[in-house]
């Protein structure tokens, strides 16, 4: 059986409250995002996934709802 990795995850300095998200590089450059409602779940991203989405964020690509 694999041993868990250890992820250590950083929260935006604009979170203020509980309802955060925390993102975390994994071996290999992955990345991890968790809620800090629930930290027991992850999703995970490869550096390529990871980077388009950030790349979308900064020109402004997504819809705010």
């Amino acid at each position: 059986m694999a041993q868990p990795v250890a992820v250590e995850y950083r929260t935006s300095s604009f979170c203020s409250g509980a309802d955060c998200v925390e993102v975390g590089v994994l071996p290999g450059g992955a990345v991890a995002v968790r809620d800090t409602k629930d930290r027991s779940r992850q999703l995970t991203f490869s550096s390529q996934e990871w980077a388009a989405f950030v790349a979308g964020i900064k020109r402004d690509a997504f819809e705010a709802r």
